[in-house]
């Protein structure tokens, strides 16, 4: 049964992937298959396709860098020879170690940052009702205060996942919402609290302070508490994600990433850029609606899913 679904995961990512693959690989699979040599043509072409993919400025040159090393080493004459081993840099540049996910496991605190319009609620929402599927018990903190549909859009999902939610007025201060969030989740022994957090990065000083309290909080209410920071990032923003990620980056202390819309986009690429030149894990990544399309990211699945072909799904 894992395996079927399993499979039928690597199939929706397969399909979830659709425009990102027509944007970057079958660029790159007419330059294997239309160049009679490897030069420096090749290679500029092959540049320019993953930069324009939104693979990342840096990440486009280590890999290239790294794929012409393999070419000289293993002797390689054929340009089309060039495609397994690219796949195999990206994925090379893509690994981070092992991604973790031991709040799962852990009385844990997660904390969601991401700017409006990423898809941030939702994802929280999603999250609650995996956690759920897993028989924990889930506190939601409703910490966005600033936003007037967040606190709503997340109680439709409190009730939807069956994870209990504290909220507070519109506006209120985000840390006192935390405060009573963290209460109620030791009171409850809660498995795992979400925050939903607000991402004004316009304003990085007050989001900085802002965030300082939420923790400032935690450490000091709840401090046997496993922590983790996500950031959600919207995929089809592209190279503007890869800023977001380094602001919030600055802010905090983030331990992972969520990438959504991957299924509605052609910059997916971002996915590697993230990866090789931050070295922060993509944690989770969405390729549609329903709860199931949140999944654990593997970067060796996602290459893969990238670089199949037809016939292979």
């Amino acid at each position: 049964m894992a395996e079927e679904k399993k499979g039928g995961f690597f199939s929706r990512l397969v399909s979830g992937l659709t425009k990102t693959r027509d944007n970057i690989v079958s660029g790159m699979d007419s330059i294997f298959h239309g160049f009679i040599h490897i030069d420096d043509d090749f290679y500029e072409e092959l540049e320019e396709v993953m930069i324009m993919g939104d693979l990342g400025v840096q990440a486009t040159y280590d890999i290239l860098d790294d794929l012409k090393e393999k070419v000289k080493e293993r002797h390689i004459k054929e340009p089309a020879d060039c495609r397994e081993i690219l796949i195999e840099s990206i994925k090379e540049q893509m690994d981070v170690g092992e991604t973790a996910y031991e709040f799962e496991d852990k009385t844990s605190v997660v904390m969601m940052i991401g700017v409006n319009g990423v898809g941030k609620t939702t994802t929280i929402g999603k999250l609650a009702g995996k956690l759920r599927a897993q028989n924990k018990k889930v506190v939601l903190a409703a910490a966005d205060t600033f936003r007037a549909a967040a606190g709503e859009q997340l109680k439709e999902w409190a009730n939807r996942s069956q994870a209990e939610l504290i909220g507070g007025q519109e506006g209120s201060d985000p840390a006192s919402v935390v405060f009573d969030a963290v209460a109620a989740a030791k009171a409850r022994h809660a498995d795992v609290l979400l925050c939903d957090t607000a991402g004004r990065l316009h304003n990085k000083k007050n989001l900085m302070e802002e965030l300082r309290k939420m923790n400032r909080i935690i450490d000091r209410e709840f401090p046997e508490a496993y922590r983790e920071t996500l950031v959600v990032l919207d995929a089809t923003t592209g190279q503007n994600a890869l800023q977001q990620a380094k602001d919030f980056n600055d802010v905090a202390d983030i331990t992972g990433i969520v990438l959504t819309k991957m299924d509605g986009t052609a910059k997916g690429g971002i996915a590697v850029a993230i990866q090789a030149e931050l070295g922060i894990p993509v944690k989770y990544i969405g390729v549609g609606e329903t709860i199931d399309d949140l999944q654990k990211f593997d970067a060796d699945a996602f290459v893969n899913a990238l670089f199949a072909k037809e016939d292979e799904n």
